[in-house]
């Protein structure tokens, strides 16, 4: 069958419609008020200055859609213009931080009153960021409350739909003409789709916390498919008239690579403007993408944060990452000569310690990943006493390590104990030789664990110790335990069938790059080479602690409620059977690769 350019079409789902006072949803009501100095609507933060409002200004896009937006700005921007800030996205403009925290785990951490209720989910707040001179500009994606049409995720139409709210936004008389974007997880990777159809009066993108590959990085991650998170927010958060893009269905009619899925993974040679990014290791879904997004926008006006705390709370409640968000726009929106450039450093990392430990952070580097880094490789011994990793391969016969694949808790795991202070920062990479006899496909996870001096599994806190209402990790109830507050490890999945390689489109060597075009099952029993990236760590340990690899057919991260539902038994879906041995020696010369600087 001759392969085809055009997209399919794209299946839809139905939505829940707005309704009143459900996820803080306002009636249709277009209007301007102003909300006096000392406002406080929502019982939280009281405003520090007066703001303008403007609700459900409608921008009619390319298509003849009209999307709806809030605006928020200063009350004297029709005599003095400022800059637009753009917060893009799915949520609904008025569902706020304020909406969504009391049901998370300690509101991640983010103290009472610190929000004024206006920011919406995942962006700024107005009321810190309209006292610095700027709009923020709240839209309502393409299908999402009262804009017209379908909910879309990303890609062309997104991209096209930015282009034209953007343009339209920059015309506006209070504002300059010049426009940026902001925002954590969607807010953040629809900056790069729309970055990437390059609108001239867009500036400067500041993407925190962005995958940038749909397929690879969130659905579809080493080709084995899982939806829950996003069935999560389609069910309980976006809300339309019309539907939201069905990825389960575009799934089952394509689970290797096409015009579809290659259009929601960001072309980077296409984005021109200056770019603040951030991610942190403990995100499921960002870390790569705004990873891949540093290492190939191709400018130099690009700097690169990897975060300690979990992105809402830095968003929210760390001053300083506003104060250093703002610099970036007073720079490259406003024009000001106020050593951005200069004094921020274009690569910070972070170090975790796990357990009892704050992180180390703002490590300040020249690149990413670092030049410095010794890649050292260790090969999976199986011993009497357990698992173990030696730099010395295997010499004689060859072993054999097996776990339950149906298992959330078997895993065959390997140890390496440290004599000193050592840290790894960067990308590790797993390269295995396995095998099943009960299936013709595996999906298989490695995880990376530290260990403490008594051999007991660790876990990271994902806000500040000081912010955390336990003091010791043991003491969280099950019903708090979620990826959200804490980091299990560092992880790393492929399916079997999935597992060709395209080194030329590797962005490093450390992180392979699969095509994903076709499924090639395996016979049962034979052994294959599964060479698998796991994504990036930033880990001390000191002398007796250890780490451990997990090889396991469970998933072993946290489990989050609702997030559970892999659709087992439909086409294309794979579900693991039986037994998985992993072969060690000989030909077989099963390794991990880590990073040490």
């Amino acid at each position: 069958m001759p392969a085809t350019k055009a997209l399919p079409q794209v299946a839809v789902k139905p939505l829940s419609k707005p309704v009143v006072g459900n996820n803080n949803y306002h009636a249709f009501d277009p209007r301007t008020e102003v909300l006096p100095q000392g406002w406080n609507g929502y019982n939280s933060l009281a405003l520090p200055c007066a703001i303008k409002v403007t609700h459900d200004h409608k921008v009619l896009v390319r298509d003849g859609c009209r999307l709806y937006c809030d605006i928020y700005r200063p009350v004297d921007s029709d005599d003095k213009p400022v800059p637009a800030i753009i917060c893009w996205g799915p949520f609904g403009k008025k569902y706020s931080g304020l909406t969504f925290l009391p049901h998370i785990p300690w509101k991640i951490g983010v103290p009472d009153g610190t929000l004024s209720g206006l920011e919406r989910f995942e962006g700024p707040d107005p009321a810190v960021l309209v006292p610095r001179g700027y709009a923020i500009v709240n839209v309502d994606a393409r299908g999402v409350g009262n804009s017209d049409g379908d909910v879309v995720i990303m890609g062309t139409q997104e991209g096209e739909d930015g282009y034209d709210v953007i343009e339209s936004i920059a015309k506006e008389p209070w504002c300059t003409g010049n426009v940026g974007m902001s925002g954590n997880s969607h807010l953040a990777i629809v900056q790069w789709h729309i970055a990437s159809q390059q609108p001239p009066s867009l500036k400067a993108i500041a993407p925190w916390e962005a995958c940038a590959d749909l397929y690879r990085e969130q659905f579809v991650r080493g080709g084995a498919f899982d939806s829950g998170l996003f069935d999560f927010i389609s069910t309980h958060i976006i809300r339309g008239n019309g539907g939201v893009e069905d990825f389960f269905e575009m799934y089952r009619r394509s689970q290797t690579q096409n015009v579809y899925w290659a259009d929601k993974r960001v072309d980077f040679s296409r984005i021109k403007v200056p770019a603040f990014i951030t991610c942190s290791y403990t995100n499921f879904v960002h870390t790569m993408g705004s990873i891949r997004g540093f290492m190939q926008i191709e400018h130099d006006n690009k700097w690169f944060k990897i975060n300690p705390y979990q992105e809402w709370y830095d968003l929210w409640a760390e001053k300083e990452s506003m104060d250093e968000l703002t610099a970036f726009f007073d720079k490259f929106l406003k024009g000001q000569d106020n050593g951005f450039e200069k004094d921020t450093p274009k690569v910070r990392t972070t170090v975790l310690r796990f357990g009892d430990n704050d992180p180390i952070y703002n490590i300040e580097e020249k690149e990413y990943p670092l030049a410095r880094t010794e890649y050292r490789k260790f090969y999976l011994h199986q011993a009497k006493d357990g698992g173990q990793l030696q730099e010395n391969p295997i010499n004689g016969s060859v072993n054999v390590a097996s776990y339950d694949s149906t298992s959330s808790k078997d895993f065959s795991g390997f140890t390496f104990t440290f004599d000193k202070t050592t840290r790894l920062v960067g990308l590790p990479k797993a390269v295995l030789y396995m095998s099943c006899e009960d299936a013709d496909d595996m999906v298989v996870y490695v995880t990376l664990r530290k260990l403490d001096k008594n051999g007991k599994p660790l876990l990271a806190l994902n806000i500040p110790w000081s912010r955390c209402p336990v003091k010791d990790l043991d003491d969280i109830p099950s019903k708090d335990m979620s990826n959200l507050n804490l980091a299990v490890g560092f992880m790393g999945v492929l399916r079997a069938s999935h597992r060709e390689v395209d080194e030329s489109k590797s962005m490093h060597p450390q992180y392979p790059f699969h095509p994903h075009e076709r499924v090639q099952p395996i016979p049962a029993g034979e052994i294959v080479k599964l060479e698998i990236g796991i994504w990036a760590m930033g880990v001390q340990f000191e002398a007796g602690e250890s780490i451990r690899v997990q090889i396991s057919g469970g998933y072993p991260l946290l489990k989050e409620q609702d997030f559970d539902d892999k659709k087992f038994g439909v086409e294309g879906v794979t579900q693991n059977t039986g037994t998985h041995k992993v072969h060690m020696g000989g030909e077989y010369d099963s390794h991990v690769v880590l990073p040490f600087v």
